[in-house]
């Protein structure tokens, strides 16, 4: 518990952050929206949380269990509560999200991230698409680390992607964040390790 009172007392010396409404998708293929909105405390905690990153792999692991919380909050006010991972846990439930939904809700929660210049190590992209086994289509919201990796010659730079998929578990759990790589070779269809920072972390309430 004590990184929970380390947290709260950064989330309450930080300057005040106005609320934010956000509208998130459901029912597949983003047939509806809901408009959710996220409070101060709520968005201090957020912001506390990713300014304490390291690094860039520190980043995605705290983005992971950041998503988590955003979509677990927005659970509370709309049908998205009743979201399990994957498609057919929940199939024909209202709330029920497809990877459509969870790629366009997850890209604006990280433009909502980025706009409050709380992702220090990473920059937003486009959703990003896999196609296994003919027609089996898959979207993940996706970001890119600001630092590139220089090549061998030391002048061109390469972006290294990275996807942020929350479409494999239930409402408010930790979103799955990998390599783009191994994400388009399936990676994320087998239960991942939780990253060590978030292991044992309760979900933050309202």
């Amino acid at each position: 518990m004590r990184w929970l009172i380390v947290l709260l007392l950064a989330a309450s010396a930080q300057t005040a952050v106005a609320d934010v409404t956000l509208r998130v998708c459901y029912n597949y293929g983003c047939l509806q929206e809901a408009e959710v909105r996220y409070n101060d405390r709520q968005l201090a905690l957020v912001g506390a949380f990713l300014a304490a990153a390291g690094d860039a792999a520190d980043e995605r692991d705290r983005l992971a269990l950041v998503i988590g919380w955003l979509l677990g909050w927005a659970g509370e006010q709309s049908a998205i509560a009743a979201d399990r991972g994957g498609n057919v846990a929940d199939d024909g439930v209202d709330g029920r999200m497809d990877c459509i939904d969870h790629a366009l809700t997850t890209t604006r929660l990280l433009r909502m991230l980025d706009d409050h210049r709380w992702l220090r190590f990473h920059e937003v992209r486009e959703p990003v698409l896999r196609t296994r086994y003919l027609f089996a289509d898959h979207f993940s919201a996706q970001i890119a680390e600001r630092s590139a990796a220089a090549t061998p010659d030391g002048v061109a730079a390469t972006a290294r992607l990275h996807v942020v998929d929350s479409w494999f578990h239930d409402n408010g759990q930790p979103a799955v964040v990998m390599s783009l790589p191994e994400w388009l070779a399936g990676g994320g269809e087998v239960e991942s390790a939780v990253p060590s920072l978030i292991a044992g972390m309760p979900a933050f309430g309202p």
